[in-house]
């Protein structure tokens, strides 16, 4: 069996057992707004990734910063182009047509017009993204949040977005019919954007990281806001009082 058959033949294996580890999610105490029953070993991650940032990604990211935008815009507009598919799929996924079609109208343009994804004409006649991915889906399909959770790596997320993550990397269309050098030139400059987005909002990363007083609590309200705004999930049950105390522990009387 060659190596491309048996990876094909393993993911739908993959998505199975993420499913089945889905059922796991932790569900908030009732009223609670921050549902963070894994705080001792996310913040044990937290302080792992905080030195990953110090040690690695912040340096570099300040250097890309220096870069002018000529070089560093065509690596942000690939990285962006070749997750166009998955975005496609997604919106497919949610039942959501018009987003399948802006972004395929999207990739199609800045593929041929864009010279492979490197400049973004799409963007120029007010084509824009529609940013999504699997964590969406699963709320779609009325998965619930979970628990949140800090990701090594990759910093904030939550179960389902968790769940989201690994179900994106699996079901992505590139990496599903590409080959390996292919699926390689997509991923590189992927890495590359995330270093050029940490050295472009450099200041506010710093300001949560390093000035905040609790910059764990600080990244979570921050996390939770800002991904329960992007679902449309504004509700007051939901909400979040940025004036709260961030200490505050709602297993506390339990």
């Amino acid at each position: 069996m060659s190596g491309l058959n048996f990876d094909r033949l393993l993911r739908p294996l993959m998505v199975l057992s993420t499913f089945a580890a889905m059922s796991a999610c932790s569900v908030a105490p009732e009223g609670a707004a921050i549902n963070d029953p894994y705080e001792a070993t996310n913040r044990q991650v937290h302080e792992f990734n905080k030195q990953l940032d110090r040690a690695v990604l912040r340096p570099v990211s300040q250097s890309t910063a220096k870069l002018p935008q000529e070089l560093t815009d065509p690596v942000v507009n690939f990285a962006e182009n070749t997750g166009l598919p998955s975005a496609i799929l997604n919106g497919a996924l949610q039942g959501d047509i018009g987003g399948v079609a802006t972004n395929a109208m999207r990739f199609v343009i800045n593929t041929t017009v864009g010279i492979g994804g490197l400049f973004d004409p799409a963007d120029a006649i007010g084509l824009y993204e529609e940013k999504t991915d699997f964590g969406e889906t699963l709320a779609v399909w009325g998965v619930g949040e979970g628990a949140y959770m800090e990701l090594p790596g990759f910093g904030p997320s939550t179960e389902r977005d968790t769940v989201g993550l690994i179900v994106d990397f699996i079901i992505d269309p590139i990496a599903f019919v590409g080959t390996p050098p292919q699926i390689d030139a997509g991923i590189a400059p992927k890495l590359a954007s995330k270093v050029i987005d940490r050295g472009r909002f450099g200041g506010t990363v710093d300001s949560i990281l390093y000035e905040s007083a609790d910059s764990y609590a600080q990244a979570r309200l921050l996390y939770l806001q800002n991904r329960r705004f992007e679902l449309g999930q504004t509700s007051t049950d939901t909400y979040i009082d940025p004036y709260a105390d961030p200490y505050f522990d709602p297993y506390q009387d339990q």
